[in-house]
């Protein structure tokens, strides 16, 4: 009570109080605490979370606080990262429990999400540096998006629909107070945006660096497009989006 005492006699506009979803019976409490110190209790909203469990091998670790046996986050951030940490505990909704695979969490392969979404960004790093590098094409922030109606193959519509959804998302996401659509929406784009390089192995017109400077100008920017939107989903979920990996 002391505490929310001391934030209302701050005067934001909205007090957030994320909790264990087995201290639901402290909302009423609160609220009605808040309520007796003359304060308004609209303007305290509860996100109750639901639990966490660590995994390894497809074995839970066994905890229990009154036997004293736990995991520290601080030891999971050691392990991990602290940016597999951060991404992995937004994965789902608060809503639902949470199984935290410690081993996945490590893995440089597909199968790990934070691993794959900062994987995207790192190869579209890349072909920027060979566009560079080796074809003498303006760097990423000298890219510009003068005619981009060379852009008609599906999968790069797809990324420009997928890209205007970007703001949307973010508004979704602040509203609702879930986080895990951002994740969401970066993985669909990762995913989206690798299966369009993907098939430039086998076909020249999915061929970022191709033969046509303006087609090629046209597919660099998108790039740079997509590139920009991973680094800002990356840095508002806290984490890092790295060039190279």
């Amino acid at each position: 009570i002391a505490y929310h005492r001391d934030k209302f006699g701050r005067a934001f506009d909205l007090y957030l109080n994320v909790m264990g979803a087995d201290h639901g019976g402290y909302v009423g409490r609160m609220k009605a605490a808040v309520q007796a110190m003359g304060f308004d209790p609209e303007k305290l909203e509860f996100v109750l979370m639901q639990m966490v469990s660590l995994m390894r091998k497809g074995e839970r670790f066994a905890m229990s606080k009154r036997s004293g046996d736990y995991v520290t986050l601080k030891e999971v951030i050691d392990e991990v990262g602290k940016d597999a940490a951060r991404f992995f505990l937004l994965l789902r909704s608060h809503n639902t429990q949470l199984d935290f695979d410690l081993e996945l969490a490590k893995e440089q392969s597909s199968e790990n999400p934070v691993y794959y979404v900062q994987y995207a960004h790192a190869r579209m790093s890349s072909i920027f540096r060979k566009a560079t590098e080796e074809a003498g094409y303006p760097g990423v922030d000298e890219i510009t998006g003068n005619s981009l109606k060379e852009l008609v193959l599906p999968e790069e519509i797809a990324l420009i629909k997928l890209l205007l959804a970007y703001s949307d998302t973010l508004v979704q996401a602040a509203h609702l107070r879930e986080p895990h659509r951002v994740i969401f929406y970066l993985l669909e784009l990762a995913k989206t945006f690798q299966n369009y390089y993907t098939q430039g192995k086998t076909d020249e017109r999915y061929r970022v660096i191709g033969k046509d400077q303006q087609v090629t100008l046209a597919k660099l920017f998108l790039v740079k497009t997509v590139r920009a939107v991973i680094a800002s989903g990356l840095s508002i979920l806290g984490v890092s989006a790295p060039d190279s990996m």
